[in-house]
């Protein structure tokens, strides 16, 4: 089995190399916009989508062009164009998004294919027209090293190395399986009952983070003083965003350990995510409402928590299965029995047909496992569609009727 992983390092440069690398940074960002323009205004015009080696031949004209372009390593520049041939390519795909242009700033990166030599009992490393450069050795790499990513995350400068290497068929060492719900209050839920309580790493930073953001904007903006408000700014998003990545590595790897098989809801976390607040033709509602509801979501880091499930299963023998979502909190899990008045509150679950009484979210997660089990056992949706009759409360003015609901429509 091969397997392709990535390793990471604090770099440690000096002002020189710092500077080498934005500029190094800018330039591919330059490239990219460049690069996307001309494959926008060629595919408005009808022609023909320009592949790799098209975009490379421009490369030489545009050093030409801008002189200052000469400066940056060519093999960069070269995968900044390999990556938006894919990002095209998965548009096409429907895949992903539109390409968009890079903005300077954020997620400055690039490159390196070959080249770069690694000093591990030295811990330093050595890049193409940077020279060497210390990092911080935390753990020897394994495997050979393919590439090298370099990016700038926190005021701070990473590099990424991916390994390639062979490693024998895992075979899981657990036999269990589980359900597990994703929500607000309980980050995670299993079947077993059990729980994780959430992070929750924003809402503990938010009203510091709301401070600096207040003290920045009124500083002059680009001044000294804003810079070093705009450091403190950046400082806590990294703190946020380190916490959040601890507590779901942590969690995922002891959910992967201890569990061959893991079934989790197929949840479109960017479309539940999405805001409320309309437009002036046709304004939203709720919006306060939904928009701390989006912050909530945002927060747990649900799509990071499936990303990092799937993988860690994978290398472990194990098998991620992703379920509909539909329904799974309703469903009385001892007879079948489907309603939206079984959930009596937000934790509350009590069967209106069978008087069967659990906590709503163990509930859900109980329901996931045995879609999840349908799905390893005859390849179903594993929803269990027209499994099971339900019934309306009557009303005062109406007779009871039997109706079959289906799957992914509203009672």
């Amino acid at each position: 089995m091969q397997r392709l992983q990535a390793f990471q390092y604090e770099l440690m440069p000096n002002g020189e190399q710092q500077r080498n690398m934005r500029r190094f940074a800018g330039a591919c960002r330059f490239v990219f916009n460049t690069a996307l323009e001309l494959q926008k205004a060629n595919h408005a015009a009808g022609a023909k989508f320009m592949n790799y080696v098209a975009l490379a031949n421009k490369l030489p004209d545009w050093k030409q062009e801008f002189e200052w372009l000469r400066q940056a390593p060519s093999q960069a520049l070269q995968q900044v164009l390999k990556d938006l041939e894919r990002a095209w390519k998965n548009f096409f795909e429907r895949r992903t998004d539109f390409p968009k242009f890079k903005k300077k700033g954020p997620r400055e990166s690039f490159r390196f294919p070959q080249g770069f030599k690694l000093d591990q009992p030295n811990s330093r490393i050595f890049l193409p027209k940077l020279g060497w450069m210390r990092y911080r050795n935390s753990r020897d790499i394994l495997g050979t090293a393919k590439n090298i990513t370099i990016s700038q995350s926190g005021g701070k400068w990473f590099a990424s190395i991916q390994t390639e290497r062979e490693v024998e068929t895992p075979t899981p060492t657990a036999t269990t399986a589980i359900g597990i719900d994703v929500g607000i209050a309980r980050f995670a839920t299993m079947s077993d009952g059990s729980f994780v309580a959430p992070l929750c790493s924003f809402k503990r930073h938010e009203q510091r983070l709301a401070r600096y953001q207040r003290r920045m904007s009124r500083k002059t903006r680009f001044s000294k003083n804003w810079h070093k408000a705009r450091r403190k700014v950046q400082k806590v998003h990294t703190q946020i965003a380190n916490a959040r990545k601890d507590f779901l590595h942590k969690t995922t790897s002891a959910i992967s350990q201890n569990h061959a098989m893991v079934a989790i809801e197929d949840l479109a976390v960017r479309n539940m995510s999405k805001s409320a607040a309309g437009n002036a033709g046709k304004p939203g509602k709720n919006v306060a409402a939904k928009s701390g509801l989006n912050k909530s979501i945002l927060d747990q880091g649900w799509f990071e928590f499936r990303r990092q499930l799937q993988y860690k299963l994978a290398w472990n023998g194990g098998i991620l299965i992703a379920v509909p979502p539909q329904y799974t909190s309703q469903t009385c899990p001892c007879c079948g029995h489907v309603a939206k008045e079984n959930r009596q509150t937000q934790a509350r679950f009590e069967c209106v047909d069978c008087g069967y009484e659990n906590h709503a979210d163990v509930v859900g997660a109980m329901n996931i496992l045995a879609r999840g089990y349908r799905v390893a056992a005859c390849g179903e949706d594993g929803s269990g569609r027209g499994r099971k009759t339900t019934t309306k409360p009557a009303s005062a003015k109406q007779e009871p009727t039997e109706v079959t609901m289906r799957e992914g429509t509203h009672v």
